[in-house]
Formats: C-alpha cells, structure tokens, sequence
C-alpha cells in the first residue's frame, strides 16, 4: 500500500513523503490516526491543498513579524541601575528583564532565546538589542541604562 504521510512518522519518513508500507500499518494504524492517507489522486490534491494553507499561514506569520520589528525600532526601554565610582554599573540587565518589562509596559511578547546577542546589557546609555522575530526578520530594541 502505498500512502502519503501528512505528518512525521518515525522511522517512515517525514511529512509530504510517498511511502509504501503493509497494508494493516496503513490502514490501521497511519490512516486511522490521521499520520497519512492514501495515494490516490484525491490524496495528492488533499496534500496539496494543506502545503498551500501551510504557505498562507507562513506568509501571514512573516508580515506580523515585520509589523512587529517596525513597532520594537520606536521602542525604548529605561532602566534605573545604581553606579559605582567612575560610573560602573552594579550587575547587569539581562534579556529575561528586558523581555519581562517589554511584556509589562507594552504589551508585547517575545521569546528571550530569540535575542541575536543574549550578552547582558551592563553599560550606561543606550544598547541597541537585536530579536528574531521570525526567520529572517531581525527586529531591533533599544535599551537604556540610566543612573538611579
């Protein structure tokens, strides 16, 4: 039997394959757990019909994160740190801060892991930090140490 996996399958292949397995595996098991259906023309067009809504989500999800890197560029993040002699900062300001008081003041969500530099941001003045948004859309936030 010979069938089109719609999701990934250990150890059978990976989503979009034609693969050909027994035919109890096929229908008992891939077909009735919704893994895959068969291959058939109905099939094929089903396939396509997903990659295509999958292509529309992707493009919908990249405009979001453009919209959103436009929005973090106007963005800047005051923090308050004590300083030392000759105007040393005491600690740093780390990206779960900044992500924290992002969420907090303006709403807006991102991942701490997607920051490009996940370095600590322990100097007076500004610092500009870069975040993944998506692939290939780098937004940019500006962070700015001020003395307490």
């Amino acid at each position: 039997m010979r069938v089109i996996l719609l999701k990934d399958v250990n150890k059978v292949g990976k989503k979009g394959d034609i693969v050909k397995v027994s035919d109890g595996y096929g229908q008992n098991f891939l077909i009735k757990n919704k893994l895959a259906v068969l291959s058939t023309e109905a099939g094929k067009a089903e396939v396509a019909k997903q990659k295509e809504a999958e292509r529309l989500a992707d493009l919908e999800r990249k405009k979001e994160a453009e919209a959103l890197a436009k929005t973090l560029e106007d963005i800047t993040l005051e923090f308050k740190v004590k300083v030392g002699k000759e105007g040393r900062v005491f600690g740093s300001i780390s990206t779960k801060q900044i992500v924290n008081k992002l969420q907090n003041e303006h709403q807006i969500t991102v991942d701490k892991r997607k920051f490009v530099d996940a370095s600590p941001v322990a100097d007076l003045g500004t610092t500009k930090k870069k975040i993944e948004l998506y692939k290939g859309v780098i937004g940019t936030i500006n962070v700015e140490l001020v003395e307490k």
